[in-house]
């Protein structure tokens, strides 16, 4: 029987040609369970060491419990080496000095809790792909569509469908003019079924995006 075209449920969607499981790419959702995490099917991350512990791997400062969180969409793509430096990971800034005494005490830890909540959660939209090596700092939201240049370092929000480069990150280009961005958001393929997404996927991968719009408005969604 063949395997599913895309199956949500399976902690490695990847098999190489002799039918064997390809470890180091991950649906992230099947392999991260922490209550600071927000992560939508179908996204997965790839690494060339697959660590133990994702949630680590990928976002270091995050801890449970953490006044910020991370949240990310559906069908995303996280090369080798991308980092979440989340707002737990800042240094206080209002006082004399930035070292942290605080979290040296338990008692003391959240002292900065209202200070670095206020650099608010990390929001990855749907559809983006981050590419090798590519830094996210605290608080940076990223639109739907977007791509993420290698070894970039995002310290500020980037557009849907936009393609974001450089250190700091800015956009170099639009991967789709203003009015197929609107359908795209209008369509939202990827948030309907999987049985339909498999069926369009051609559509998607050809850039149909009018064939794209009749299948979506067959289904009552446009």
């Amino acid at each position: 029987m063949p395997r599913p075209f895309l199956d949500a449920y399976a902690p490695n969607p990847v098999y190489l040609p002799d039918g064997s499981v390809h470890p180091n790419v991950v649906h992230l959702a099947r392999v991260i369970d922490h209550p600071n995490w927000e992560i939508g099917d179908h996204s997965y991350a790839s690494d060339f060491a697959p660590p133990a512990d994702w949630a680590a791997h990928l976002a270091p400062y995050l801890y449970p419990g953490a006044p910020e969180r991370l949240r990310i969409g559906r069908f995303c793509a996280l090369a080798h080496g991308v980092r979440f430096i989340t707002a737990s990971a800042d240094h206080p800034l209002g006082g004399a000095s930035t070292y942290p005494f605080a979290i040296f005490r338990p008692e003391t830890m959240m002292d900065y809790a209202a200070e670095i909540g206020a650099k608010g959660d990390t929001l990855i939209g749907n559809d983006v792909w981050i590419g090798h090596g590519a830094m996210i700092l605290p608080g940076v939201s990223i639109g739907d569509g977007a791509v993420i240049g290698a070894g970039s370092v995002v310290s500020r929000d980037v557009p849907a469908f936009a393609v974001a480069a450089g250190n700091p990150a800015r956009v170099v280009k639009m991967r789709a003019s203003a009015a197929e961005a609107a359908l795209l958001a209008r369509i939202r393929w990827w948030d309907r079924p999987v049985a339909w997404i498999e069926a369009v996927h051609p559509l998607i991968r050809a850039r149909d995006l009018q064939g794209l719009e009749r299948a979506a408005a067959a289904e009552g969604w446009l």
